[in-house]
C-alpha cells in the first residue's frame, strides 16, 4: 500500500493521468489549435510592438538631430555657402536666426529662435490663423515663422533666407527662399521636405530648374511696386525678370509653387518683413 497522498497526485500531475496545468494543456495543444494560434499571434504582436517602441523612442534624440542637420545644410545650401566636407555646425554659425511676428514685419523676444518650431506653431490654434483664402492651401498659418540674416563682415546685411511651403500636386513642399540684401532679388529657392512625383514635379529638385531663380525680381519698380513674380509656361507683361519657366509635365506642382511663393512674398506673409529690408532697418 503506498502512503503517496493521492489528492497530491492528482493536482500536480505527479503520476500517470494526473490533471494537467494551463501551460502543459496550451503547449501540448496541436499547432492548429485555434486559441493556440490566436495566444501566440497576440505574444508576437504585443513584443514587437514594444521593441518598435523602445527603439522609437531611443533613436528619437539621433532623428531630431538629423532633421535639424538636415534644415542647416539646405539653408547653407539656398543662400550658396554649402561645401561638401565642411562642418555644417560651424558654417551655419554664420547665420543670424530671428523668431519674426508676421503681421508687423518684426523680430519678437517671445521665443527662443534656436528652438523655435515653425511647423508646430502652424499646427497650434493659439499661435496661427485660420485661412479661408487660402491660395498655397496651407490651412493654418503661423503668426510667427524663424527667419535666418547672413551678414558681411562689415555688419551690413547680405542675404535672408525666409521658409516658404505650400501644396503641389500630392503634398506640402517645405522650402527655404533666398533673398539678396535688397529684398526683392531671388538668389535661390530650395525645397527640403516633399512628395511630388519623381521625374515630373519633383524636378524642383533638380539644379537646373532652381537655376531659373537666380537674380529674378519680386517685385516691379525696384521693389516699390506691385508682386510680379511668377511660375508659368509664358513670361508675364512685367517681362523675363519676374519669370521662371514651369516644370514640363508637372503643370499642378509649377502651380502650387507659383501660388506659395506668391503668398508668402504678398502682403499677408513677408511683405511688412521685406518693406523694412529695403528700406535699411534690419
Amino acid at each position: 500500500m503506498s502512503d503517496q497522498d493521492p489528492n497530491l497526485s492528482a493536482s500536480t500531475g505527479g503520476t500517470p493521468g494526473a490533471r494537467k496545468g494551463f501551460l502543459r494543456r496550451f503547449l501540448d495543444a496541436p499547432a492548429d489549435n485555434t486559441a493556440k494560434t490566436i495566444v501566440v499571434a497576440v505574444g508576437l504582436c504585443l513584443v514587437a510592438s514594444m521593441v518598435v517602441s523602445a527603439a522609437a523612442v531611443s533613436l528619437r534624440p539621433l532623428q531630431e538631430r538629423n532633421a535639424a542637420l538636415d534644415k542647416q545644410v539646405n539653408i547653407l545650401q539656398v543662400a550658396g555657402l554649402y561645401e561638401e566636407g565642411i562642418d555644417v555646425a560651424e558654417a551655419f554659425t554664420a547665420f543670424e536666426p530671428h523668431v519674426l511676428e508676421l503681421a508687423t514685419g518684426t523680430f519678437t523676444e517671445a521665443y527662443d529662435a534656436a528652438s523655435f518650431d515653425d511647423r508646430a506653431a502652424a499646427d497650434d490654434a493659439s499661435l496661427s490663423t485660420a485661412l479661408t483664402d487660402d491660395p498655397a492651401s496651407i490651412g493654418r498659418q503661423a503668426n510667427f515663422v524663424t527667419v535666418y540674416l547672413l551678414r558681411n563682415d562689415d555688419g551690413s546685411l547680405d542675404k535672408v533666407i525666409l521658409p516658404v511651403y505650400g501644396y503641389g500636386l500630392w503634398s506640402t513642399l517645405y522650402g527655404f527662399m533666398a533673398l539678396e540684401e535688397d529684398g526683392n532679388t531671388i538668389y535661390g529657392l530650395q525645397f527640403y521636405d516633399h512628395a511630388e512625383t519623381p521625374g515630373l514635379g519633383a524636378e524642383v529638385d533638380n539644379p537646373r530648374w532652381k537655376a531659373l531663380w537666380r537674380d529674378k525680381k519680386l517685385r516691379t519698380e525696384e521693389g516699390q511696386g506691385e508682386l510680379a513674380i511668377t511660375v508659368a509656361k509664358t513670361p508675364p507683361a512685367a517681362g523675363r525678370d519676374y519669370y521662371v519657366d514651369a516644370l514640363s509635365g508637372a503643370t499642378l506642382t509649377s502651380r502650387g509653387v507659383d501660388n506659395l511663393v506668391r503668398f508668402w512674398m504678398s502682403d499677408r506673409g513677408f511683405e511688412p518683413f521685406l518693406e523694412r529690408v529695403r528700406a535699411g532697418d534690419i
